[in-house]
């Protein structure tokens, strides 16, 4: 398309009648103050493809183009009218529209009150990008011809997709010397000082002094790689606004993505810090991992404002399922339950989710920014992005989100000790624009959503392994006072078969075959032996598999009661063997779409394209037993090693029958190991957490700020306290109440700087729940920290008085006065002299133990909670 005729800074709409605006070629559309369209003129409509009567009264940046609510465009009209002052131009791309838009834009203010106007000068049609256009082409002539490899698909270099979205801009320089590389095409839109062209300048050239030299510093320390980044805000030379850039160092580039920031972030509906704070809370109290699926995705769609958010897990082979969903009503689609095949991520999407751990696309039909090398020499090599926040799509994967009725789109990994576990998941019919806070606050959610995964599977394990542990000592100890390994693994009241699960178990000795429960015939546990003596490794000694005839033909006849096996060899020469047995179960799995046909055939370039269905599609599954888990194959290859002695020894010397039983109870012993080495991690993650809550205070001048962090870096030692009481106790499910309010309170008077002191009464060895002793912990941290602040003499420092005591019935008492003036008689009903947000949480936290709150002037303030 050709520059129109009239140009977008010539022309007054307020001196036009409606007759004369429709006559331009140019876009004049009006606005009230909420963005609501009052006029819109035929230029519009053709551009678009929506009548002025199909949008008059219709929000123009939330309806009619969802894809201009973004600081670059909404942000600007909203900045203009709070100052009284709107009159911006600047360059935007219509991406969405049947065939994308290039476009000069005017926003000013018009002369009648509460009118404002946009006018939409068109400067050029454009390609929705290359790889976009060769997908377009395929899609209308792909091929029918089967069959079709969904391998191809994971040959795609997704981590070099050459462009990035159009809501940023990318700078490359060298890591070394700082030379600017490679550059977005967009680079006047942030940077219109920067020249023409960057070849031969470094970046000190184009950005702040003090930003290069902080990304020197973090180089020099080695935290810009591996997934690291610096997150901040900068003022670019000759920009009107605060940009947000996030920098990491990846394959010898320094990567710089700039963001424009909007003038305040609650235009684009900020998370606040409370707000996570409420949906962590939420989380911690979440009993099972389909509740906390729940949660998660609830908390997060309130959060970023997505149509629909899914809790997308993966399965041992990459099958991915959705075990949580939050959507809005007239959200038509449920996924939740539903399977996807692993194809629909492919592996190397999949290491990119471990390398970039989020990804949020505003808008799926954005032209895409073309990344150019700045000389000849310099694009030698294309731009990695595998850690770039703003990579491009690829335009394969972008086709599977229009099948699936999906613009905007978000995914969070999910990493549970440190292994890419699942996603979470955001979808939204329309354009959706994600604030940099959002984004973090969604981040920070999804990894608290990992911390509790990691909680709920750990406790269900430990359960697990310990009720294991037991029999399997048992059967130990009366091993060693036994002549007859076989008689007593399977007589008596704990044999072989109530081992992991199974309904038959075996032993196989000197050619001898015993059996117990439902098992295949001696001849068919011989044909399994000798199979599994050809065929596994020298070295190996256990072996397990839930579909034993697809593997050994010759035991699918007995596919109803051994479809499943455990194996372990006793000794290397393999002449007794373990066996344990597990019927085939018949399942019904639901899957988003057939999984037999998880991509079709393209054409051209474009090999295959996915799949356009993701109606429901039962398969029926037969010949599989419940798989056996890794700890069961590993603890069945020791539980052979226990009984290898006793069955090349029988007689073995009373010592070693005392150290092998002593063994077993040293495993025994460790069932309590693995939920406390859960409360160590978590107390470490808070500890770090506080950590970095103490640094950004540092660098925080502002003192409301500073305290806020103060106050916030206090609450998450109260919990790590709580779990490192945990950790330390002789049980598992209760805390010494009085020994932690103690540590606490140390640590409290020593983030204070020690200008305080705390005197504390504690009654010894009071033990309370743990769900109670996060509650108590939090309550004490909130009314220390305020005595502290209000309570404190003109002279400096406070003395407060801590109780702890148990009281009828198992309840408990904190006492917590102060030694200052105390509180006014309407102090319930005035204005927080803070923020409020700590009478807040004691108030929530009591609520959630079912705890009653006294307050009384004794002649300082003095609280009483009994719970």
């Amino acid at each position: 398309m050709q520059p129109s005729s009239t140009e977008t800074g010539l022309i007054d709409p307020d001196a036009l009648t409606a007759d004369e605006r429709d006559r331009l070629d140019i876009g004049v559309i009006g606005l009230d103050a909420t963005g609501t369209v009052l006029s819109y003129n035929d230029a519009a409509s053709a551009f678009s493809g929506l009548s002025a009567s199909a949008v008059t009264g219709r929000n123009f940046f939330h309806d009619v183009a969802p894809a201009t609510w973004v600081p670059a465009f909404y942000g600007r009209f909203v900045a203009g009218i709070r100052r009284g002052r709107l009159d911006e131009r600047f360059e935007f791309i219509f991406g969405s529209q049947a065939q994308p838009l290039r476009a000069r834009v005017r926003l000013s203010q018009g002369r009648e009150a509460g009118r404002y106007w946009v006018v939409v000068e068109p400067l050029e049609t454009l390609g929705a990008g290359q790889s976009r256009e060769a997908v377009i082409a395929a899609v209308g002539q792909r091929s029918r011809a089967e069959p079709v490899d969904p391998s191809l698909c994971e040959r795609e270099p997704i981590h070099l997709p050459g462009s990035i979205q159009p809501n940023a801009v990318l700078l490359a320089s060298d890591a070394d010397s700082f030379a600017i590389t490679a550059h977005s095409v967009n680079i006047a839109d942030m940077l219109p000082e920067s020249g023409a062209s960057l070849a031969g300048r470094r970046l000190g050239e184009v950005m702040p002094p003090a930003f290069v030299n902080l990304i020197r510093t973090r180089l020099a320390a080695g935290t810009l790689s591996d997934g690291r980044s610096l997150r901040t805000t900068v003022a670019l030379p000759g920009a009107d606004a605060l940009h947000y850039a996030v920098v990491h160092a990846h394959a010898g580039r320094i990567i710089v993505e700039l963001e424009r920031a909007p003038d305040r972030p609650e235009d684009f509906g900020c998370a606040s810090q409370l707000d996570v704070k409420t949906a962590v809370v939420s989380l911690r109290a979440a009993p099972t991992l389909a509740e906390a699926a729940r949660i998660a995705a609830c908390e997060i769609r309130m959060l970023t404002g997505f149509e629909s958010v899914l809790v997308y897990r993966f399965d041992a082979e990459w099958n991915g399922e959705a075990i949580g969903e939050d959507k809005t009503d007239d959200w038509s689609r449920s996924l939740l339950g539903l399977r996807f095949p692993a194809s629909d991520i492919p592996a190397q999407a999949r290491a990119l989710y471990t390398k970039a751990r989020s990804r949020f696309v505003s808008d799926r039909d954005s032209v895409p920014v073309p990344l150019v090398a700045t000389t000849p020499e310099a694009g030698n090599a294309p731009v990695d992005l595998s850690y770039a926040q703003n990579r491009t799509l690829s335009p394969i994967h972008l086709e599977y989100q229009r099948n699936l009725g999906v613009n905007g789109s978000m995914s969070v990994s999910i990493l549970v000790d440190g292994a890419l576990w699942g996603l979470m998941i955001g979808h939204h019919r329309r354009p959706h624009y994600v604030s940099p806070e959002t984004r973090a606050a969604a981040s920070v959610l999804t990894d608290a959503f990992a911390m509790r995964v990691q909680e709920i599977e750990g406790r269900r394990l430990w359960a697990e392994r310990q009720a294991h542990l037991d029999i399997e000592a048992r059967l130990v100890r009366r091993l060693t006072r036994s002549d007859d390994f076989v008689h007593e693994l399977t007589s008596g009241p704990e044999t072989l078969l109530d081992l992991f699960g199974a309904t038959g178990a075996g032993i196989l000795s000197g050619g001898n075959v015993t059996l117990i429960g439902r098992s295949p015939p001696d001849e068919a546990v011989r044909a399994i032996a000798d199979w599994l003596k050809a065929t596994l490794p020298a070295g190996e000694t256990a072996y397990a598999s839930p579909a034993l005839g697809t593997v050994f033909p010759q035991a699918q006849v007995h596919h109803e009661i051994a479809s499943g096996l455990l194996a372990a060899f006793v000794d290397d020469a393999r002449e007794h063997l373990l066996l344990w047995f597990r019927p085939e179960v018949t399942s019904t799995v639901t899957w988003s779409g057939d999984p037999r046909k998880p991509v079709i055939a393209g054409s051209g370039s474009v090999a295959v394209l996915p799949r356009r269905s993701f109606e429901r599609w039962v398969e029926e599954r037969s010949g599989s037993a419940t798989p056996f888990a890794e700890w069961q194959v590993s603890m069945a290859a020791s539980f052979a090693r226990a009984v290898e002695g006793v069955v090349l020894r029988q007689r073995r010397k009373i010592d070693e029958l005392t150290g092998l039983l002593a063994e077993k109870e040293r495993l025994l012993a460790q069932k309590d190991l693995l939920t406390r080495e859960i409360d160590h991690r978590v107390k470490n993650s808070l500890q770090i957490v506080s950590a970095f809550l103490h640094m950004q205070r540092r660098q925080v001048t502002d003192p409301d700020a500073r305290q806020a962090f103060a106050e916030t870096a206090a609450r998450v030692m109260s919990v790590a306290r709580v779990h490192d009481s945990l950790y330390q106790a002789e049980t598992i499910e209760e805390v010494d109440l009085g020994q932690t309010i103690e540590n606490l309170c140390n640590d409290l008077v020593g983030m204070a700087g020690g200008v305080h002191a705390v005197d504390l009464t504690a009654e010894p060895g009071l033990m309370v729940p743990y769900r109670k002793a996060v509650a108590l912990s939090l309550i004490a941290t909130e009314l220390v920290t305020n005595a502290f602040k209000y309570a404190a003499k003109p002279a400096g420092g406070s003395r407060v008085a801590v109780t702890v005591s148990g009281g009828e019935a198992g309840a408990v008492r904190l006492r917590v006065c102060d030694d200052g003036e105390g509180l006014p008689d309407d102090w319930a009903q005035a204005r927080p002299r803070g923020t409020g947000l700590g009478m807040k949480l004691v108030r929530g936290m009591l609520d959630q133990i079912d705890a009653r709150l006294e307050v009384a002037n004794a002649p300082g303030a003095c609280f009483t909670i009994t719970a």
